[in-house]
């Protein structure tokens, strides 16, 4: 039997246990070729094909029409904060951001370091609690596009809608629920995602974009800084993280053996109602950080007492099989991470305990 502790860590995260040994099958000869994949060149057919059929799978998943293109990319979301405005914020137009969290607020900054943005919808005096409201979100001709994050990994909340933003381009993080729901994708202009959560493992970016917006990429900027380099190289101009973008196929096809996104839906909604319900019932023990009508399928987040309390929490967690449970260190804390690729079993393990461990310290 293979020991599989209950991992709830943020990113990277669980990764299902038939990918993993489906990997461990080919680590070090892929293909029958005599070699790891990640000793191949990225210029040999191999390769090719395997960066080929992961895009075509992830557009299958998606249920993408044609126009759109997927780019595999280094330097996780934070680079893409970057990344886009460099892109496509022109002189004499704004950036405008929805800011719901740390992450959307990293992306807010590194805008204004390339040129106008401003935020035009926040929930920081809510403390993060709440989402903001984006049925009054007003849009200036001068709008070049809207960004936002669709679930915020470190508070735990989550969109439900998008905002109506007419012929203005929709930019979307998606790093840490993507493939998690149905989702209409085309009504973003552009989205990304890190695979560290629900994509695969750490290395890759997907930035998956609308052919049109390529037109707006500038020449005054690098080539490498460039979407429309990745496009026209089919994101093979300079080497990719071929193992990062092998495992992220791996993962694209276990998708599609459980179901497909609809039935892996089903199955996040039961798992974060598992923890949410022992959060309800505890009478005040354990306390949502989110208000309810917020709440992200993902990532889990409760506050105790007191500090000492959560730290014992922590501690005999990891003492009864389960990981990655501390809050992210810039707001403390609990967080269980509920990916795609974490059981219900898990989840219900981890209610379980944290019904024990309320009857002992309560």
């Amino acid at each position: 039997m293979i020991y599989r502790i209950n991992n709830f860590n943020p990113g990277p995260a669980a990764l299902p246990l038939e990918v993993l040994q489906e990997a461990q099958k080919e680590f070090v000869e892929y293909g029958g070729r005599g070699m790891s994949v990640m000793e191949m060149s990225h210029r040999s057919k191999d390769v090719e094909r395997l960066n080929e059929e992961t895009q075509q799978l992830l557009l299958e998943i998606l249920g993408l029409p044609p126009g759109y293109r997927i780019l595999f990319m280094g330097g996780g979301a934070s680079t893409q904060f970057a990344l886009v405005p460099l892109n496509f914020l022109k002189s004499g137009t704004v950036g405008r951001y929805i800011v719901s969290g740390s992450f959307s607020e990293k992306a807010y900054m590194e805008a204004i370091t390339v040129g106008k943005a401003e935020i035009i919808a926040s929930s920081k005096a809510h403390n993060w609690r709440r989402l903001p409201d984006l049925n009054d979100v007003q849009l200036g001709a001068d709008t070049a596009y809207v960004h936002m994050t669709t679930n915020n990994t470190i508070e735990g909340s989550q969109f439900r809608a998008l905002p109506a933003t007419g012929q203005v381009p929709l930019i979307g993080d998606m790093t840490s629920d993507i493939l998690s729901r149905r989702f209409d994708y085309t009504k973003f202009s552009m989205f990304y995602a890190s695979a560290q959560k629900n994509l695969g493992c750490a290395g890759v970016t997907v930035a998956v974009i609308r052919e049109e917006m390529l037109k707006e990429c500038p020449e005054r900027i690098p080539a490498i800084f460039r979407y429309s380099t990745f496009v026209q190289h089919n994101s093979l101009y300079n080497t990719p993280p071929v193992h990062s973008v092998y495992m992220m196929k791996l993962v694209l096809e276990w998708v599609k053996r459980q179901g497909g996104v609809a039935e892996l839906e089903k199955r996040n909604i039961e798992k974060a109602n598992l923890l949410y319900d022992v959060i309800d019932v505890s009478g005040g023990f354990y306390r949502g950080f989110i208000e309810k009508p917020y709440r992200s399928l993902m990532n889990i987040t409760w506050r105790m007492s007191d500090v000492e309390l959560e730290k014992r929490f922590v501690q005999e967690s990891e003492r009864n099989g389960f990981d990655g449970l501390a809050g992210h260190r810039s707001v403390g804390g609990l967080r269980a991470s509920a990916y795609n690729a974490v059981s219900v079993e898990s989840c219900r393990a981890l209610a379980d305990f944290m019904i024990d461990f309320q009857k002992r310290n309560g």
